[in-house]
């Protein structure tokens, strides 16, 4: 699938973005290795914690999906500028796709393809965990 086929997938899921409180709608569209497309929009909330972004509303939609394996990800935003993701937008997508491009689109100045490698360059991965995090408890350590 070409760049701007899913920046339009992306502007269309911003249609949908939940934005009452920043008024800042996001839109992302997810390219899985089988072609699958994965739309996804930011949805606030009045806590704003709660807040998720339209990357990790993609990648969460492909991965109750079963799919988790990821080319690149187109994301909008209803501003000029770039949106580039933010920190844990960037992590969540290093752990699929650390080898994956980042298209970004703005209505100032067009197109921006980036390798998410370039935009978080030592990322965490799993194999930095040198043991594993879950232990198990006795039932006379309870």
């Amino acid at each position: 699938m070409e760049n701007q086929e899913l920046v339009v997938l992306a502007k269309e899921a911003m249609k949908k973005a939940y934005a009452p409180y920043s008024k800042f709608k996001v839109g992302a569209a997810l390219l899985a290795k089988d072609g699958t497309v994965f739309l996804g929009c930011n949805v606030e909330n009045a806590s704003f914690g709660a807040t998720i972004c339209a990357e990790r509303t993609a990648v969460t939609k492909a991965i109750s999906q079963g799919v988790r394996e990821f080319e690149k990800i187109a994301i909008v935003a209803s501003s000029e500028e770039y949106a580039a993701p933010c920190g844990i937008c960037r992590q969540v997508m290093y752990e699929f796709m650390p080898e994956g491009e980042v298209i970004l689109d703005s209505q100032a100045e067009g197109i921006k393809v980036m390798k998410l490698k370039e935009l978080l360059p030592m990322g965490f991965r799993g194999e930095d965990i040198k043991e594993p995090l879950i232990h198990t408890m006795r039932t006379s350590d309870r």
